[in-house]
């Protein structure tokens, strides 16, 4: 019944871009889609705009200059198929959730240096508030995921509350760098099956980790440093927040220490090559 309701809700719609009343979701993401909206055309994306959206995305990710992603035609004789960058290399996934924040700029310095990329996973209204930081951690090669408005426990809000907390916020990734994100990450691992058969609706995987840092609980760089060594394992997906200044200035020397490792650090995209993950579908599974 409700995602009848919520058809009859959707608004005014053109070339297939819908714009998704908030009726029950935060009002931080209403207010900012108003005032973007005076700037700058609506491109939300449909539910399955958004499907069709992750398939289109994958030929433009393989001209990403992402670590060691080379297209394949250009990289292998005709008729012979190459094999995923990660089967071959040592690859590791490290992913920065809740910002974009004061102290990502360091952090990207930080990965830049080490011809390192990494997946980040941006609240919607953090976007708002600065544009051109989200622009930069794309422009430079990096993953964006959607990581909802506000950060709520997803199981924990109505079908509604929910459809409004990641559909804003793909909304305003799309308005900020031209593209949706294909990976969406439910704050604190809160998901269930309704969250679940919602992301299928809105043709997001959900992202969780390997292994998480407990940075946030930590506040200590030498801890953190230690604990993302421990973590760290071939095609693992380690949590992190750049939102933490104690992260950051942990980077260099963890970046530093995984290379003696001969570890390569890679987006999500470039770990899931040759894998693709069903709208819905949580990567990787609970247990491992």
């Amino acid at each position: 019944m409700w995602r009848k309701a919520r058809i009859v809700m959707a608004g005014a719609c053109a070339a297939g871009v819908c714009v998704v009343p908030t009726a029950t979701g935060p009002a931080t993401a209403a207010t900012t889609e108003t005032a973007i909206a005076k700037a700058a055309p609506a491109k939300t994306v449909s539910a399955k705009a958004a499907i069709a959206k992750a398939v289109t995305t994958e030929a433009a990710t393989a001209k990403t200059a992402t670590t060691g992603t080379v297209a394949a035609k250009a990289a292998t004789p005709a008729g012979v198929k190459k094999k995923p960058y990660c089967t071959r290399y040592k690859c590791i996934a490290l992913t920065f959730d809740d910002g974009p924040w004061p102290y990502t700029p360091a952090l990207l310095d930080t990965l830049k240096k080490h011809r390192a990329k990494a997946t980040f996973f941006l609240l919607g209204r953090k976007v708002a508030n600065r544009p051109e930081l989200t622009r930069r951690i794309h422009e430079e090669g990096h993953d964006i995921g959607n990581h909802t408005w506000t950060h709520p426990s997803l199981t924990e809000l109505s079908d509604g509350e929910v459809f409004d907390e990641v559909s804003s916020t793909s909304n305003i990734i799309n308005q900020t760098i031209g593209e949706t994100p294909d990976y969406m990450r439910p704050p604190n691992g809160a998901t269930n099956s309704r969250v679940a058969s919602l992301m299928a609706d809105l043709g997001l995987p959900q992202i969780l980790w390997t292994g998480s840092t407990l940075d946030w609980q930590a506040r200590d760089t030498k801890v953190i440093a230690q604990r993302t060594l421990k973590l760290a394992r071939r095609n693992g997906v380690i949590l992190l927040h750049d939102i933490v200044p104690e992260t950051v200035k942990a980077m260099p020397g963890v970046l530093t220490a995984l290379e003696k490792r001969h570890y390569k650090f890679v987006t999500l995209t470039t770990l899931l090559q040759g894998r693709t993950l069903r709208p819905g579908e949580v990567y990787p599974p609970r247990g491992r």
